[in-house]
């Protein structure tokens, strides 16, 4: 085989050779519509150069066709999953972090700024309609730059110094993106579990457009579903992510047959997908997914009732015992995978606290760090986490090339002594008859840690932590609100210190955007306003006021100019070496455990592996398509 053809991906080898002959082994399940005309057989429904896995050469076992797969989830909104789970991109990573083409068959990137995107010939959406640039156009001329469909403008990874790229249809199959300037945050933002979608089913949505489609129908249809305008009756067709529209045509391995509101969705496979084994397979090997929904807290006691095949969501590690004992009864294993937060929980300092005293006091790292050094990882662990986890701050962990002990260990030993010298140094030297320290004003120094009342696991942490910091003079009281109220008062300053995990990618490489290293949202838990500043170029929140949230601002934006992996590294490592030094969060433990519940009868999942939103997409990165089940 020419070397020329071979991509990896997931450890598999991923080729598009047109001289490569394969004999195309028709799906059984869809036999009858082909026979009935319904559908043109595989060797019309997959593209021309269709994107071949070799499992043999990655150690994996040729599955057969069939079988139906089980999901739990607990809300309507969950059905998300199956986007993220199908993980179809137009370039994807794969479990070795790398980036390849999937549904694009090649891509071509001159000097990080000009981007040209080849289709694959042939490639069909799952209604039958051919898949190709005016796609692309229809997304990005019709949707992305109508200022009545996207008055906010374009999405972030599309601006490189708030400047779009030109865009530009070269041909039927092939687009191009070109900046100004790198940009270096395009490709990662494709490839992510909720991806930059740079394309829609032109043919289905234009007749809900107002410039495409028949303006009475449109109207008609505003009227009958109470719709505000024509743009809220398109917005409610573009349900991509969701995958809950059942007549908008995907890419993904399966399409949604069932309208919400409902309590079990079924996804059948999509006939036109991209992908075929070397057999001549066309995948995915699973016939249907049936998504059935319930209350979150009993998934664990469902699961562990052999009522799905493939389930780690709502699952936790304090379940891993309960889960093991249903194993022979109800053949399934519990794998254990590894999660890649930067930590698995940490504390948030509100460095943008709107209460003066405690905004100055945050703000000082020795007190950042004495909160740190006075917590008892080790005991956490043990208690909590059985001794399996690391102890550790909120940074990138072993499997990242950028990993340091170094890192992971800075100013978060158990150190009681110390943690007192940093906060007597500070002048908080009075206390009060419980041993509590006084702040300035004389109040007793009384940390309120807002959650948003979603784990008992982190009121677990909390409560060790309040026993330890204790005997550092500080009490802690944990203050549980619900999610949309817990990210207000954080924005709005009223929080002191929240928990919440961390960064969301411990394994990243020099290549991925260092963005949470940095203020650049609103929604950063120990900076917010800061966040909303970068967020808003200035428009909105507050400029940094620390010269070393300056720095990871400068830092950030010379990453997205570096024109070499060498000075994308040194910014990386000089940013993490900030975080070390100053404790803007606080990590607890690391590289805790998933339980990830399989069916014995369910191969090619791996045994041992990381579960992680991005990068991963949870099981996405380990191409559900490829999974198969043995007879019964």
């Amino acid at each position: 085989m020419r070397a020329g053809c071979l991509a990896w991906l997931l450890g598999l080898v991923l080729f598009a050779c047109p001289a490569l002959a394969v004999e195309f082994i028709e799906v059984p399940s869809l036999v009858k519509q082909v026979e009935g005309g319904e559908l043109p057989p595989i060797g019309k429904r997959v593209p021309q150069e269709p994107a071949i896995i070799d499992l043999d050469a990655a150690g994996k076992v040729p599955g057969n066709y069939g079988g139906v797969l089980r999901l739990l989830m607990g809300k309507q909104k969950d059905t998300r999953m199956m986007s993220v789970y199908g993980y179809a991109r137009l370039i994807a990573l794969d479990d070795r972090l790398r980036f390849s083409p999937d549904i694009l068959k090649s891509y071509e990137v001159n000097e990080g700024r000009e981007f040209t995107f080849h289709l694959r010939e042939g490639h069909r959406w799952s209604d039958g309609h051919p898949f190709t640039a005016e796609d692309f156009r229809y997304f990005w001329e019709d949707i992305a730059t109508n200022k009545k469909m996207s008055p906010r403008g374009l999405p972030k990874a599309l601006l490189v110094e708030k400047r779009p790229p030109s865009f530009e249809v070269i041909d039927e199959t092939t687009v191009r993106y070109t900046w100004h300037k790198p940009n270096r945050q395009f490709i990662p933002w494709i490839a992510g579990p909720r991806p930059l979608q740079l394309y829609r089913p032109a043919h289905y949505h234009k007749q809900f457009h107002i410039d495409h489609g028949d303006r009475q129908e449109i109207e008609t249809l505003i009227k009958a579903e109470r719709k505000r305008d024509w743009i809220d009756l398109h917005a409610s067709r573009d349900r991509w992510y969701r995958m809950d529209n059942i007549d908008q045509p995907t890419l993904q391995p399966w399409m949604n047959t069932t309208k919400p509101p409902a309590v079990r969705f079924v996804f059948l496979r999509n006939p036109f997908y991209h992908r075929i084994d070397t057999r001549g397979h066309q995948l995915p090997y699973i016939d249907r997914v049936l998504m059935s929904l319930g209350e979150t807290k009993v998934i664990p006691a469902k699961s562990g009732s052999g009522e799905t095949d493939l389930q780690a969501r709502y699952l936790r590690l304090n379940h891993y015992t309960f889960l093991k004992e249903g194993e022979s009864r109800y053949n399934y294993s519990v794998k254990l995978w590894k999660r890649a937060q930067g930590a698995h929980i940490a504390l948030y300092p509100n460095l943008n606290a709107a209460d003066a005293q405690w905004r100055k006091l945050l703000r000082d790292p020795r007190f950042r760090r004495a909160l740190s050094l006075a917590i008892n990882r080790h005991e956490i662990n043990q208690v909590v986490y059985y001794g399996l986890a690391s102890e550790g701050n909120n940074t990138v962990l072993p499997a990242s090339p950028l990993y340091s002990p170094r890192l992971q260990k800075a100013w978060c030993e158990f150190d009681l002594k110390q943690a007192n010298e940093l906060l007597d140094a500070i002048g908080l030297t009075k206390r009060n008859a419980e041993g509590l320290r006084l702040m300035p004003d004389g109040q007793p120094m009384i940390i309120p840690v807002d959650t948003a009342g979603e784990s008992t696991e982190q009121v677990d942490v909390l409560e060790l932590i309040h026993d330890s910091w204790l005997k550092a003079g500080i009490k802690l009281f944990t203050r549980p609100s619900q999610r949309e109220v817990f990210r207000r008062r954080i924005v709005a300053g009223q929080t002191i210190m929240s928990v919440w995990s961390g960064i969301s990618n411990g394994i990243a490489t020099a290549s991925m955007n260092p963005e949470e290293l940095a203020p650049s949202n609103k929604y950063q838990l120990q900076w917010p306003q800061w966040g909303l500043w970068s967020q808003t170029s200035g428009k909105s929140g507050e400029a940094p006021a620390l010269p070393e949230v300056r720095r990871l601002g400068e830092l950030h934006s010379a990453w997205l100019q570096a024109v070499s992996t060498e000075e994308q590294e040194n910014i990386w490592r000089e940013m993490l070496d900030i975080h070390a030094d100053q404790i803007f969060s606080i990590g607890i433990v690391n590289s805790t455990l998933q339980p990830v519940l399989v069916s014995n009868r369910l191969r090619n999942v791996p045994s041992n592996a990381f579960y992680n939103w991005k990068p991963g997409a949870y099981f996405g990165v380990y191409k559900p398509d490829t999974f198969w089940y043995t007879p019964r």
